[in-house]
């Protein structure tokens, strides 16, 4: 499926707009859903407003632009899947090896650690790290070197332990085997080759972009738009492993197909079944595989084991469920304006459930 079809398609559900319409505003301001069955488009759904809120106050902003198939929303950690396969890319043409330790890259790193690891949250980095509070002030390379030194604070090898920190690595093995910052690498191997333009880190405009939330520390007044909502990313530079990439919901659907299809023309297949492998990382509520999440039942609802992708913070997800040849995307701003709102592991469930019934009744 190219771009084009996915932002262009006329897919159409009743039952998907109304699962929208109900989470909005409630779960969020603005919300997009893309199913595609077999490659094609069958349903899709936009509903509500890029930007409800000036602030935190709930005060309505004097302008609240529509949200359409088109708009751009902050894929949070769902960019965890971008720096995987630009990692895989680079596998491929042996710049790295997955069982390698990264400390070829970054001297210094216990040796025991690898992409692999970092991949499946095995690595024993702490789950965050808040470098903007601890550096104040401090320029992006002071700040990435400190995040490259973090040190092991669990066992290697696992449990499951989310690492952001692990991220933030991997992304910067990808640049250092890569020969090129990861946004460049991110271009020239995946976006660039699909032909996604409206996918990318630190987008030119805010003006199709959902509003995140309410950040007085931030500069300028009123919820963040079209800046990274990821406090790491953004004192980063808006350029991380684990988040920072922004996206149409087209685009992210044409990006699902090409891993759902066997990952050409971006990864050879054999690539693409090691990502998806279980690789028997343990104390998760999920299997996990090379950056993706295997049956999670956050995200796949339904759609049972072999169904697999990523959520991220500000409410986006994208599920892929070969068996079923099913690619489902929903990117809401459920951050907009304040975290902690309810609802959007039920609406995940709820859209991922809907595909579900649409491949048993495709006709619908």
């Amino acid at each position: 499926m190219s771009r084009r079809d996915a932002e262009m398609g006329t897919g159409t559900s009743d039952r998907l707009e109304a699962i929208l319409a109900d989470a909005v505003p409630r779960v969020c301001s603005a919300a997009v859903a893309l199913i595609a069955v077999d490659g094609s488009l069958t349903a899709a759904a936009a509903t509500g407003e890029l930007v409800r809120y000036a602030d935190a106050t709930g005060t309505p902003a004097a302008e609240r632009p529509p949200a359409r198939r088109d708009s751009i929303f902050d894929l949070a950690s769902v960019s965890k899947l971008f720096t995987t396969v630009v990692l895989l890319s680079l596998a491929e043409e042996g710049r790295l090896g997955l069982d390698e330790p990264v400390a070829a890259w970054i001297p210094g790193r216990d040796p025991r650690v690898t992409p692999r690891r970092l991949l499946t949250h095995t690595a024993g980095l702490p789950p965050t790290r808040r470098i903007d509070l601890e550096l104040p002030g401090a320029d992006h390379e002071t700040r990435m070197a400190a995040m490259l030194a973090t040190p092991i604070a669990h066992p290697v090898g696992g449990p499951y332990l989310y690492s952001d920190v692990g991220m933030v690595i991997a992304g910067r093995v990808a640049e250092l085997a890569g020969g090129a910052p990861l946004d460049a690498l991110v271009r020239a191997r995946i976006t660039d080759v699909l032909g996604l333009p409206g996918t990318g880190y630190r987008p030119s405009s805010p003006s199709r972009i959902a509003a995140t939330e309410w950040k007085p520390e931030r500069p300028g007044p009123g919820c963040v738009r079209g800046v990274v909502h990821d406090e790491t990313a953004y004192a980063l530079g808006g350029v991380a492993g684990h988040a920072g990439v922004f996206a149409t919901a087209g685009d992210l659907l044409a990006f699902g197909e090409a891993l759902r299809l066997g990952g050409g023309p971006l990864l050879r297949p054999g690539s693409v079944a090691e990502m998806v492998r279980d690789q028997g990382a343990e104390g998760a509520a999920f299997r996990h595989g090379l950056g993706v999440r295997l049956g999670d039942p956050g995200i796949t609802g339904p759609l049972g084991p072999g169904a697999y992708g990523h959520s991220g913070f500000t409410g986006t997800s994208l599920v892929v469920d070969p068996a079923r040849g099913l690619t489902v995307v929903l990117l809401t701003n459920a951050v907009h304006p304040l975290r902690g709102r309810e609802g959007i592991g039920e609406l995940r469930r709820a859209v991922a459930a809907e595909a579900h019934s649409l491949k048993a009744c495709p006709s619908i």
